[in-house]
């Protein structure tokens, strides 16, 4: 590893003792300004570049395109303005020699005549792309995404900056957004629900340690925690909608990429000259797999896996837009003698003392579709897709007692598919009003099998064994109203129908918000939300007292819940602002077990799974406030400080209200950063370094069993080991990381370079997770820790 870091850094600096070029270095920004509610291009904006001099901008053609050409490099801001429409201010934009910045941008039209009010534009930073969304919504963009420590290219990771949401700190890349599990978070792409894009997935393909989206493919794409919007439904816990940006269509140009976690390259350009349709391409590759075949690297368990990704961009001139995209990778890892601490595996055989337990996992996934866009006036447009989603999980664990034969304890192969077919109507009525109406259906196609042997038990169980077809569909209606220039009301109902057991449930939603002053803003939603349980519960079989295979879960329903968030925001100056959040779920027809003396609730999950006749008669409640206080990027800086003080309690049939396991009471996050541009002889160089430290609660644990006086009391030779009348009461301990990265840029003349070196939890701190059964350990104690240091260093090439 140092041999390795000590060559990337001595090739490094000599190309930047070598090249250099000066500061009249220019690139072209360009793009297409479009009306938020219709989607069609406007004519005339006028579009400036802030601060310039002399002052250097253009307006859009009858399209709504742009173009201003020779603008120097590092970052500007644009101006738009336009009569009938509200200014806005797009900051932060980052101009580099070796690629152009093309732009999708929108403006609002104002809810009344604005002869006689002059509208000053604002900084904007965060707002949703959704038109939409009123409330626990935010855009994230490719530029925070590099910015930013901890989310080093990386969507998932980036998520923890932002007030309400945590991860388990395990070096995994979960979302837990307010007290809720990641199963519950739905990732969509380009408008379509997908599978959770992670390699090393779980059993359902939830969690993983390496997310397989690459930030150099991304358009600003949206992150909703809460209160959702009428179009959005089987989802409870959170929303992240991703984009993948189109190729450049006027010229060819690539980014590649050599870092210690991957390998990529990326590839866009024109389809054929004089047409305005693009492809964009990436490939990655694990450096790691390489490493260690060279013998330079040894990383436990030989963790390998590749990724691909693809979207072609296909206008037309009178059948309207059309979109291919694909996303897929693979993965695979291997232990021949997994601890707790490697890696957490169904069961509990890695604690049974003298037992050796083998652990291989391969992994795969591929969403793909295509979408298209139909504008029948300037008011109104259809958007249809059709998107087929693949994923897979073998996991095989063996065990080794001495003197006995080698036992294959776990035996999984889950496979899904998914084929969705996806319609939603957009009608502009006028400057106050839109309605949209949509409707999905998807069919599922599962070939699950899984069987497994516990420690002492004399015979292997089919848990798993079923090749089923599920049939869904959901529908929805949603208006927004602007009852002037500063209240908006956006109100719908969502519909749901799982065909398989005949479920349903009609959800209605409201949103509100009110601009007080020019300073201050309040914005109120509700919305009835459900979701479907893994389709393992469904199909689960079960021993009855008879011993004979049952599956008792087959009519189980929807889980649901009642969600309630009040925010306000108020901008202290152009850069400074302040946001509370405030939020109440009411969480009903939680899937527990149906035994009134069980704590088990499947919105405790984690990457096991436990098989147990279910019924919905659960209930729970997150409830929380949130308070951010946020510098924009400005003058070469910016900071952002949150707070998340919450509880996450739920019910189980024995009646006890205990805390769930992600309940974790706190968290916060500082962050901040410095820019130095304008470097070097020729002012062609730019530093950056950027910090984050964050303090957390830890989850709550399911405990050994111990004596009153605190003396271990478990049975390994019954598997006795969880103290379950003391399930998810304590945490071990708080948690804290400190993250700093650094990237240093230069310009030459045709390309852009770019070194970035991230230190993940720099301080090494380890705090305890979980505990479990060690024979070798002192009291007979191990403990699963947080990730410890993790070093990344990329290089980057932009040409």
């Amino acid at each position: 590893m140092k041999r390795l870091l000590l060559i990337m850094l001595v090739l490094l600096c000599t190309n930047i003792a070598v090249n250099a070029q000066d500061s009249s270095a220019t690139q072209t920004i360009r793009g297409t300004i479009v009306d938020a509610d219709s989607k069609s291009g406007i004519y005339g904006v006028n579009i400036k570049i802030v601060d310039s001099n002399p002052l250097k901008g253009t307006i859009t053609d009858p399209d709504g395109n742009f173009r201003i050409e020779n603008v120097p490099v590092g970052r500007v801001s644009l101006q738009l303005s336009f009569v009938g429409y509200e200014s806005r201010i797009i900051s932060n934009i980052i101009v580099n020699v070796g690629k152009e910045v093309v732009l999708e941008l929108q403006m609002q039209e104002v809810a009344i005549d604005l002869d006689d009010i002059v509208v000053t534009p604002e900084i904007e930073e965060g707002v949703p792309a959704n038109e939409m969304v009123l409330i626990s919504g935010r855009s994230i963009s490719m530029e925070e995404l590099t910015r930013m420590a901890t989310g080093f290219n990386d969507p998932a990771m980036i998520t923890s900056n932002f007030a309400g949401v945590a991860n388990a700190g395990d070096g995994g890349n979960d979302i837990i957004v307010r007290g809720n599990s990641p199963k519950y978070v739905q990732w969509r792409l380009e408008g379509m629900p997908m599978t959770t894009p992670n390699h090393f997935g779980d059993q359902g393909m939830i969690n993983g340690t390496t997310g397989i989206l690459n930030s150099n493919l991304l358009a600003n794409s949206d992150f909703f925690t809460g209160a959702f919007s009428p179009e959005f439904g089987n989802v409870i816990g959170g929303i992240y909608d991703i984009k993948l940006r189109k190729g450049n269509n006027e010229k060819q140009e690539a980014i590649a990429g050599i870092g210690l976690l991957g390998t990529d390259l990326t590839l866009e350009g024109p389809l054929k000259k004089g047409y305005n349709g693009s492809y964009l391409i990436n490939y990655r590759y694990s450096t790691a797999d390489v490493l260690n075949q060279l013998g330079a690297l040894d990383v436990e368990g030989n963790p390998k896996f590749q990724d691909a990704a693809v979207k072609f961009h296909l206008p037309t001139k009178r059948a309207g837009l059309f979109s291919i995209y694909a996303l897929g990778g693979i993965s695979s890892l291997g232990f021949d003698d997994v601890q707790p601490d490697d890696w957490n595996i169904p069961g509990s055989d890695e604690m049974i003392p003298n037992l050796q337990t083998e652990f291989d996992k391969k992994s795969f996934l591929l969403n793909t579709g295509v979408s298209h866009t139909y504008f029948f006036t300037d008011d109104n447009f259809i958007e249809t897709g059709l998107s087929a989603t693949f994923d897979g999980v073998k996991d095989d664990v063996f065990r080794n007692e001495s003197d006995t034969e080698r036992i294959h304890s776990l035996k999984s192969d889950l496979q899904k598919s998914a084929y969705r077919a996806q319609a939603n109507y957009h009608h502009k009525l006028n400057a106050k009003n839109k309605i949209q109406a949509g409707v999905i259906y998807t069919l599922f196609d599962y070939k699950n099998q899984q069987i497994r042997q516990d420690f002492g038990e004399n015979q292997a169980t089919p848990v798993l064994d079923f090749n089923e077809n599920m049939g869904n569909m959901r529908s929805y209606i949603s208006w927004k109203h602007r009852f002037n220039q500063d209240v908006t009301l956006v109100a719908g109902v969502h519909n749901t129908n799982v065909f398989f057991n005949k479920k349903h449930t009609l959800e209605p939603r409201l949103a509100l918000s009110w601009q007080m002053s020019l300073k201050s803003k309040l914005n109120f939603g509700y919305g009835n939300h459900s979701t479907m349980e893994g389709v393992n519960h469904y199909f689960a079989q079960i021993r009855d007292g008879n011993g004979n295979l049952t599956q008792p879960n087959l009519n189980l329903d929807l889980l649901k819940a009642h969600h309630l968030v009040l925010g306000y925001n108020y901008k202290i100056n152009q850069n400074w602002d302040f946001t509370l959040e405030m939020y109440y779920q009411d969480l009903y027809d939680l899937p527990v077990e149906n035994n009134v003396n069980s704590i088990f609730s499947t919105v405790n999950e984690d990457l096991d799974v436990t098989y147990v006749a279910l019924v919905n008669e659960g209930k729970g409640t997150n409830t929380g406030i949130e308070l951010t206080i946020n510098r924009s990027f400005a003058n070469g800086y910016y900071f952002m400080a949150n707070t998340s003080v919450f509880e996450s309690h739920y019910t189980a049939l024995d009646g006890v209200e205990r805390s769930t396991r992600f309940d974790s009471d706190y968290r916060i996050n500082i962050l901040g950063g410095r820019e130095f541009s304008g470097l070097g002889k020729k002012k062609n160089q730019t530093i950056a370094i950027n910090a984050k430290l964050f303090f957390q609660g830890g989850q709550k644990i399911l405990p050994l069993l111990r004596t009153e006086s605190g003396s271990l009391n478990v049975d390994p030779d019954n598997n006795k080991f969880w103290d379950y009348s003391k399930a998810y009461q304590n945490s071990l301990e708080d948690l804290y990381a400190l993250t700093l990265s650094a990237s240093f840029k230069w310009d030459k003349k045709r390309t852009t370079h770019e070194l970035l070196v991230n230190l993940e939890n720099i301080t090494d701190n380890k705090g305890k997770l979980r505990e479990y059964y060690d024979a070798s350990e002192p009291g007979g104690v191990g403990y699963t820790t947080q990730f410890g240091l993790l070093p990344n260093l990329m290089y980057r090439i932009y040409f």
